[in-house]
């Protein structure tokens, strides 16, 4: 199957559009689903194009969740797995290591030009953040930091949905269940580096970025800058707000803070990293030398084939770690799979190989281009109701103006416009993620949606993935504004 494989629309079905037409609860599953309807069943997939078990073809243009970098199909990472089955499928990391974890690590190590100097193992990107936490809370016991016992995250952010995760995290509407059994005595935040939303309309980019790196120092003041273990932050901030980049200068400016008071840099990369952004490492692409000391990796690292994350340490605090106790204290399983870290090592290997990372960055700005034009721009039906288009590399959202659509009275009929587009877009024939909650640190306006596409994507996917996205857009508008 090729870029002409879907060159218009499929026949819309009515048995899969579960949110416009009520959750279908017909169908028998012994699955307890994500979503309170039964999910559409893909049984067979090339590249990013997946048959469904009604028949269709779609076209997965947010790679399940940024994860999906290479398509389903990549033979040599399908070969990679086969050869790693035929050899060692599995041994357990407290008692043995293996030669594809061995060779990732050091292929990790050895492209980040110096940042990091050490890699721990995880089976994904909750996991790796929890392994961030522990490390981060170990190196400062082993460093003789025993007084360290608070993080600084920020608000409207989102790094797993393990307790732990979600207590460093800070969406209302994921915390709200769970919330009389979070953790608020060690996790503290400060406010979002969201310029769209949040930046007031006298201050200029570098005055915004000014208050924010006071309101963290403040915060360190406020906690006493010896208790600090570290400040936490996503890189591009992923599902909460949607491929939100921070403001120039920003990351420079958080990890000055850090250092004045001896605590961690520490970045999320789970959703951003690994080439995503046109860059393989998200920080790579500010250009403004904010490398960080502990680092969490995941979707993009093993693209689908496998399940793996990964936390990246630097020299000081793998030194730190090496110099004390010389392990690290924090273990799953299935940590360091052989089959994860050898399919892992073959999609790493392949967008090197192919050159990906500039396929990512010129596609990107392609991608860009059309959102902008047909979206926002002065003959787009849909610009009234678009409040911002961002992103960077592969990784692009479109926020909804909720002010503007609750102005005009808009009838979504009790669910969101992000996914009544997102189940829109699956009938005409493409998969995308859509998101609320994102536009106000009460967790209770704002929509988006992401696309997200593979790195090997070609330009007529794209163009076909915006017009079926334009398309579903102004479906949903219509006939929300007749109701």
């Amino acid at each position: 199957m090729n870029g002409s494989a879907i060159t218009s629309p499929p026949g819309k079905s009515t048995t899969i559009n579960t949110v416009k037409n009520g959750p279908d609860f017909k169908q028998p599953t012994s699955i307890l689903h994500r979503t309170p309807w039964r999910p559409p069943v893909g049984v067979s997939a090339e590249g990013s194009y997946i048959t469904l078990e009604d028949g269709r073809t779609v076209y997965d243009a947010v790679g399940g969740a940024a994860v999906s970098c290479l398509g389903n199909s990549h033979q040599k990472v399908i070969q990679a797995l086969k050869d790693q089955i035929d050899t060692v499928p599995y041994v357990y990391n407290m008692q043995l290591s293996n030669e594809p974890a061995e060779a990732l690590a050091k292929y990790l190590v050895d492209g980040s030009d110096g940042a990091f100097e050490s890699v721990g193992y995880a089976s994904g990107g909750t996991e790796a953040m929890d392994g961030v936490i522990k490390l981060a809370r170990q190196y400062v016991l082993e460093t003789n930091q025993p007084q360290r016992v608070n993080f600084i995250a920020r608000e409207l952010s989102f790094h797993g949905n393990s307790i732990g995760t979600l207590s460093l995290a800070w969406h209302p509407m994921r915390r709200k269940p769970y919330a009389a059994i979070l953790d608020d005595q060690h996790f503290h935040h400060v406010s979002p580096a969201y310029a769209v939303r949040f930046k007031k309309p006298e201050e200029t980019e570098e005055q915004y970025v000014e208050r924010l790196r006071k309101e963290l120092e403040d915060k360190f003041l406020e906690l006493g800058p010896d208790t600090v273990i570290g400040f936490v932050a996503e890189t591009v901030v992923g599902a909460t707000t949607g491929c939100v980049p921070a403001p120039k200068g920003y990351f420079k400016a958080m990890k000055s803070v850090c250092e004045k008071y001896g605590a961690l840099f520490i970045l999320d990369e789970v959703m951003s990293g690994m080439g995503r952004m046109g860059t393989l490492h998200a920080w790579q692409s500010f250009g403004d030398g904010a490398a960080p000391d502990i680092q969490a990796v995941a979707k993009g690292l093993g693209g689908g084939y496998a399940s793996i994350g990964a936390v990246l340490m630097s020299k000081k605090v793998a030194q730190g770690i090496r110099g004390s106790s010389g392990i690290w204290k924090h273990g799953h399983t299935y940590q360091a799979h052989p089959l994860a870290c050898s399919a892992a090592l073959a999609v790493q290997k392949v967008i090197k190989e192919e050159n990906l990372l500039s396929n990512v960055r010129a596609q990107g700005q392609y991608l860009e281009q059309l959102l902008r034009q047909r979206l926002s721009g002065p003959n787009a039906k849909a610009a009234p109701y678009i409040h911002d288009i961002r992103g960077g590399g592969l990784f692009w959202s479109v926020e909804f103006s909720w002010e503007t659509l609750e102005a005009e009275g808009f009838d979504f009929k009790g669910s969101s416009i992000a996914m009544l587009v997102q189940a829109r877009a699956l009938e005409n024939g493409i998969v995308i993620m859509g998101f609320n909650g994102g536009a106000n640190k009460e967790g209770t306006k704002g929509d988006h949606i992401i696309v997200s596409p593979a790195y090997n994507v070609k330009k007529e996917e794209i163009a076909m993935t915006v017009d079926i996205l334009v398309q579903s857009v102004e479906e949903i508008l219509t006939e929300a504004k007749s109701a």
